[in-house]
């Protein structure tokens, strides 16, 4: 069953995944998701950010 993170937790995830020079697959590794979850959350902040849908 999929588990709901906080929204912060998406943003300081997606923040991590944008400045720690790290893959993402590392990254997603240590904070305990799935990195095609993480590459979700950061095609939708960036979609939210340009305005695209």
């Amino acid at each position: 069953m999929p588990v709901a993170h906080p929204e912060e937790f998406r943003r300081r995830a997606v923040e991590l995944a944008r400045t720690s020079g790290q893959p993402l697959a590392r990254i997603a590794k240590d904070l305990g998701i799935n990195d095609g979850t993480l590459r979700n959350w950061l095609t939708g902040i960036a979609q939210v950010q340009c305005g695209c849908n």
